[in-house]
Order: C-alpha cells, then structure tokens, then sequence
C-alpha cells in the first residue's frame, strides 16, 4: 500500500467543524507536504477548486497549480498529484505547464483529470460547463492534446472543441511517454474515458466490496480494450485514530453532527451534476470525498486490519484525509503504517506454502 494525502488546501475537510486548526496558507501546506514525506507518505493530491468547496464559497482556498510547483521546489521524493479541469484550462498551455513541474520535480508530478461538477464556480469564474457527457467528450479531446503534445516533435489537432496545428512542446516531460495520468468517474462516459486514455484510476471513499467491484470492473473494461493494466487504483479515506473505540466514536459523531450552512453550498450541484453510484446522504458529505464509507475509524490495529482488507481487494494507493492534518498524519504514521506492515508480514508467515 502506498500511502498519500489530500493537501490542506481548504482549511480543513469537515463541513460541520468551522476551525480545524489547518488555516489555508501555503506556509501550513509546506509544513504538511516537508514532514509528510520524512513521515514515508508517498504522494499528494491538490485539488483545483477557485471556490472553497469544504467550508464555504466565502472563505480562502489555495490555488492548485501554483502551489504545486512551489511544493515541488521544497519537497525531493513525494509525487504532486494536481487536479486539473478541462473546462478552466487550455489543453496545449496544461501540457506546458506540466511538463515544466515534472522538470521542476525531476519527474514527481502527476495529474489527476477531472471533468468538473460545480456549475455555480464555472458561473463565477468564467469556466466551461456543460451537460454531463460533453463534459467527458471535452475531457478525452484534452487528454489526447496533452499526450500528443509531450511525445511528438509536431503536434496537430482538430476536434470539435479544440483545434491546434503544428505546435511544438520543449522539453518534453522526465516522465515517458507522460506524467501519469490518475482520474476518477462512477459513470459508463467517465469509466470509458479513463480505461481508455488515463492510466490510473482513483476513487471517492467506499465500502471494501464496492471497491472490490469498482476494481473488477475496470481491469476488465481494461482488458477489453486490449490495453495494459491500469497502473494503479486509489481512494479518498478519512481516518480517525484514537487509543480507544469509544474515543474514535465521539470524534467520529462530533464531526457529522450535521449543522446545514455555507459549507453544504456545492452539496446540489455535486448531487445533481455528477452520476453517482451510491446516494450520498447530508451524513457522508460532511466530510470531504465520501471518506467516512472505508471506515477506517477506530484503534490503530482496526485501522490496519481495514487496510489490508482493501489490499485484498486490489486497491494500492490510500489518499488520507484528517483534522487536524499534521497532527493526526504524525499519528496514523507512527501507530497505523508499522502496524499495517507487522500484520502482513504476520499473515503471510500464517500462509502455507503451495
């Protein structure tokens, strides 16, 4: 298992908790990024929102791109995994930019595609926004550009959302052919663009059965397009660890103690403009990407045996999600990660040879 982290972007995760002691400054960022990766986590995903989709559209929020080559310039081993979205950017201007920060990183920066969902953030910024499905066609065009971009010496293309001729890109990305391309999607549109073009896939926070399906179902689609495995299959997580089950339960309740404000802005347009698979209640949208459905709540050895119940199952990257961030991160690495390790080894010493 590979272990990563949501950067504290938004000031917190939890839609019910006004301060969580994580202001949205690029000073606590760093902290977080600098200590996770001596901590051995591997990897952080900075969401690109403009508007503070956690706890308001009123309050501050950091913007992805710009922080991400900034982390690249402090950090020397953890991989920068940057949302980016189509419909705020220009595709030949992304790849640009990408292959700068992988150069910047020496080859630590990767790319989660996401096709978007908040339409009242694209109101407001200016930025594409469109039915469901075109949204994907504009989010396969995007990729395709980019890709093209950073393996060939003369770039053309002419689709029906963009149109570009003879377009050279130096230098290329560290990362051949490209930076790795993660995305996540529940729907047949979003499935078959990322089993097509992207090369990992990451998902919101799920039961280990619905992940199991989820992983079945996209080595298969995979497969069927005769295309090479997919390199890696992720999930959102957020996790309580607390000596006791009787504490992780009240942290557990005090944070889904559902209070409707500003925060629950964006919770109609991710309901109504996203294909869901699972309903999502006020209760799971509480906190951040559904991250209380892996239950990965309760002492350091329940949280390890969860772990490795989704290992089973195929998953390889966990991207954790907590509050206070360092505080808890320093926690989950001191008693989880060890404890994850000694359990597989013990399991595997358990397992008699064929």
């Amino acid at each position: 298992m590979r272990y990563g982290f949501w950067l504290p972007i938004f000031g917190g995760w939890l839609r019910n908790v006004d301060d969580e002691g994580m202001p949205a400054t690029f000073d606590y960022a760093k902290a977080v990024a600098v200590r996770a990766e001596e901590l051995g986590f591997d990897t952080t995903l900075i969401a690109e929102l403009n508007l503070n989709d956690i706890k308001g559209a009123q309050a501050d929020t950091l913007e992805a791109w710009t922080t991400a080559a900034a982390l690249a310039a402090v950090t020397e081993r953890l991989e920068i995994m940057t949302a980016v979205r189509p419909g705020f950017h220009n595709p030949a201007v992304t790849a640009k930019m990408a292959a700068n920060i992988d150069q910047l990183s020496n080859g630590r920066f990767t790319l989660n595609v996401v096709s978007a969902w908040w339409a009242e953030e694209a109101r407001q910024y200016g930025g594409v926004f469109t039915e469901h499905d075109d949204r994907y066609d504009r989010t396969r065009e995007f990729v395709e550009i980019m890709k093209g971009l950073w393996t060939e010496t003369s770039f053309s293309y002419h689709g029906k959302y963009y149109d570009i001729s003879d377009a050279k890109l130096n230098p290329k990305p560290i990362q051949r052919p490209n930076p790795v391309l993660y995305a996540g999607g529940e729907s047949e549109k979003g499935k078959d663009l990322i089993t097509s073009t992207c090369d990992a896939y990451v998902m919101h926070g799920g039961t280990v059965e619905e992940i199991r399906v989820k992983i079945e179902d996209m080595a298969h689609r995979r497969q069927q397009k005769h295309l090479p495995p997919l390199r890696s299959f992720g999930m959102a997580a957020y996790v309580i660890c607390r000596d006791t089950e009787a504490e992780a339960q009240a942290e557990l309740s005090r944070i889904t103690d559902v209070k409707q404000g500003a925060a629950y802005d964006s919770y109609t347009d991710f309901v109504s403009k996203s294909e869901l698979e699972q309903q999502l209640r006020l209760y799971d949208y509480s906190v951040s990407n559904r991250g209380l459905r892996p239950n990965l709540v309760g002492t350091p050895e329940q949280i390890a045996r969860q772990i490795l119940a989704y290992e089973e199952v195929g998953l390889d990257l966990l991207l954790l999600q907590c509050s206070p961030q360092l505080e808890e991160m320093e926690r989950f690495a001191a008693q989880v990660m060890p404890l994850v390790e000694a359990l597989r080894s013990r399991v595997s010493q358990a397992t008699p040879m064929p």
